[in-house]
């Protein structure tokens, strides 16, 4: 392809990295050929670089595979999958695992993000359903505005909540940020 063609979520091979498109801009300077200004990120490190290309320049695609896999369970930094498909155990080091990964709880499905057979990143759930295992009771007549207490999840992972939640009550968190969203 060439890099007239780059569009936003493309993935290219450059400087023997992948990159993905997250912004372009076409450019006709008033002398010589036009030109694309990219923003790329790394799809590795996650990094984001700006990069200009030619218009005629080639640029090698990278077809990157997403594929939803189960998380079963964890041993120590070692986390393991299955494909639902064939049934087979797959481990992924944590480093591989994007943020909100205490939150992640067993038979949740992530996407694998993968290129030529290897797992470059696994892509985890945004939100989370929990049960709170612990936190100081609520009392009646506590609502949103009246501030916030410790709550500590099934995960273990432990968020501020709201005055009015109890054990055994179940939340939504947006495992991006670990903030609390409402109760379910």
């Amino acid at each position: 392809m060439i890099a007239n063609d780059l569009r936003v979520g493309i993935t290219i091979l450059h400087n023997s990295e992948i990159f993905e498109v997250i912004d372009f801009f076409h450019t006709q300077p008033g002398k010589g050929g036009a030109l694309v200004k990219t923003k790329l990120r790394n799809m590795r490190t996650g990094t984001i670089i700006d990069h200009t290309f030619r218009a005629p320049q080639k640029v090698e695609q990278a077809i990157i595979e997403r594929k939803k896999m189960e998380y079963l369970y964890r041993d120590g930094d070692q986390y393991y999958f299955m494909d639902p498909e064939t049934y087979d155990n797959v481990p992924v080091n944590k480093d591989k695992l994007e943020g909100g990964v205490e939150f992640l709880k067993e038979n949740e499905l992530c996407t694998f993000v993968s290129y030529k057979g290897n797992v470059m990143a696994v892509e985890l759930p945004d939100f989370a359903v929990l049960e709170i295992v612990e936190t100081d009771p609520g009392y009646k007549g506590d609502t949103v505005q009246g501030g916030n207490k410790q709550v500590t999840l099934e995960t273990g992972a432990v968020i501020q909540g709201p005055l009015f939640l109890n054990v055994g009550d179940k939340i939504k968190v947006d495992a991006r940020t670990g903030t609390y969203i409402q109760r379910v």
